[in-house]
């Protein structure tokens, strides 16, 4: 090969390479991005309570427990007398979901003599809230022997009617009843707290 041809060569090949270098630049990959972003926010879930189904507030420990206004033998109780409260309770109007109600249990505390033992008590889902002999009949969603016992707790749901609209009010009528001559005594006082959870959905 001579000396002329040897020079073309190299030439041939160098203008190759930087064509090849060329080609690499120009077919770079081009590149794109997307992204997607949540929001997530909690709601609210609030239980309030009344004594007339009016007038609704939060009543959250038991130093701050409603009082409930019982019929008027509550002062008064003699054997075997039973005296009514009515109580309402609902989910405010700030909830944003339905829950589900559950009595959870009472505590009585005996001011004067031993009448917890000798008290009994129901608790009625009425309509309309009706609270008074012969006009408290439902479902009883809870009761107890004693003013300290508990039993037959059946959970009720709790409707929301979702934000900026109170909740569906469940009406409830408190029974209690004085014990038999002979156990329930004179003079007596007691105190009684009943408590009621609620759980969001």
């Amino acid at each position: 090969m001579t000396e002329q041809m040897k020079a073309k060569k190299r030439a041939v090949l160098a203008g190759g390479l930087v064509l090849g270098i060329g080609a690499a630049v120009t077919l770079a990959a081009w590149t794109d991005s997307e992204f997607g972003e949540g929001l997530f926010t909690a709601g609210s879930f609030n239980l309030e309570g009344s004594d007339d189904g009016v007038a609704y507030a939060e009543h959250e420990t038991a130093d701050g427990a409603l009082q409930l206004t019982f019929s008027d033998l509550f002062d008064n109780l003699t054997p075997s007398d039973t005296t009514y409260a009515a109580y309402w309770l609902r989910l405010d109007s700030a909830t944003t979901t339905d829950g589900t109600l559950t009595p959870a249990g009472a505590v009585a505390t005996d001011v004067a003599g031993a009448n917890a033992a000798a008290t009994s008590y129901t608790i009625t889902e009425v309509e309309s809230g009706d609270c008074e002999a012969g006009t408290a009949t439902g479902p009883v969603i809870a009761s107890g022997a004693t003013l300290n016992d508990q039993s037959g707790a059946t959970s009720l749901d709790l409707v929301s009617n979702g934000g900026g609209t109170d909740g569906t009010a469940i009406p409830l009528c408190f029974a209690v009843t004085a014990g038999d001559e002979g156990e329930f005594e004179q003079g007596g006082q007691t105190s009684v707290i009943w408590q009621f959870d609620a759980e969001s959905e």
